[in-house]
């Protein structure tokens, strides 16, 4: 059955966009981009009038009314794929995800993602915040990303950690290897992210529909024509650090979208990027905890074949 939630307008919200004021008014049951969905699928009333424009700005004693469709039932299923579970209790769970492992399913793919293991592990015990396609899911990294990921297991403990990400207290370290040589062996790049105007699937460095996304570098060690790195996430954009790196001139290795297209590393089999560290407050102890995943072979095995170039710093 369709549910509805209606929203009055106070001095509180003048003024806000639409959207903002779902999520707000909804006391986070709505996520912001929920929220952005429902708009453009026309699910949104103002006054009795429908309200397509994610960024209408709400007057005062105006109704809102949202119509949230009936959940969607799709065949997803728990999968026994086997899961590197670096530390669990009752409310969090934190994975190591091998490179190649998709973390949650799209259109036309339901199966053999993270997600479906999750399901398997964790039986009903997941968040669904983010609905029946991503349980549990806080965070993402791409399918051939390896690394760290958290989950959470019950609406409280997503809601805690995804403040903690907003707010940039959340720790996400990555590694990597990237294209060419630094004169500078620290860096900061701040430099806004948005959909690609000509190539909607990829990302790009861009002014207009953007979000500010900044990254934090640091060159670990250099070869010849290549560098390993150490990278800080304070924003966490869609392919933030390829699109970032790409941006710098020091395309991640092995990245067959930002990358050099006629030099791919193959081997590789998709971009040489671990996602290394991960820090945060517990959402129930609020005891800090701290994780890290040893490089992969595959990023071990990469490193072996540089020729070593210049001093580390």
């Amino acid at each position: 059955m369709e549910k509805i939630i209606e929203i009055f307008i106070d001095v509180s919200c003048l003024g806000e966009r639409l959207d903002k004021v779902i999520k707000t008014k909804s006391n986070d049951e709505i996520t912001r981009s929920y929220a952005q969905k429902l708009i453009k699928d026309k699910c949104v009333q103002v006054d009795g009038r429908l309200v397509e424009d994610k960024n209408y700005k709400v007057q005062l004693n105006q109704i809102v009314r949202i119509f949230i469709p009936e959940p969607e039932i799709l065949n997803l299923k728990p999968e026994n794929i086997p899961l590197e579970i670096i530390y669990e209790d009752t409310d969090i769970l934190v994975v190591n995800k091998p490179k190649g492992l998709v973390v949650h399913p799209a259109s036309g793919n339901y199966s053999g993602t993270l997600v479906n293991a999750l399901m398997y592990h964790c039986r009903e015990n997941l968040s669904n915040i983010n609905g029946i396609i991503r349980p549990g899911i806080v965070h993402r990294i791409d399918k051939d990303t390896s690394g760290l990921l958290m989950v959470a297991k019950n609406d409280f403990s997503h809601k805690m950690l995804s403040e903690q990400i907003k707010k940039h207290s959340f720790l996400r370290e990555y590694e990597s290897v990237v294209y060419g040589t630094f004169k500078d062996f620290k860096g900061t790049i701040n430099a806004p992210i948005g959909r690609h105007k000509y190539d909607r699937k990829k990302m790009a460095v861009i002014k207009e529909n953007s979000k500010n996304a900044i990254t934090h570098y640091k060159v670990l060690k250099q070869y010849n024509g290549f560098a390993h790195v150490r990278l800080k996430l304070e924003t966490g954009r869609t392919h933030q650090i390829r699109v970032h790196m790409a941006y710098i001139g020091h395309p991640v290795a092995g990245d067959k979208v930002y990358g050099p297209r006629r030099q791919v590393i193959k081997r590789l089999s998709g971009q040489c990027l671990h996602a290394k560290y991960i820090g945060f407050l517990h959402p129930r102890t609020l005891k800090y905890l701290e994780f890290e995943s040893d490089l992969p072979p595959y990023f071990k095995n990469f490193l072996r074949t540089l020729s070593f170039n210049m001093p580390n710093m």
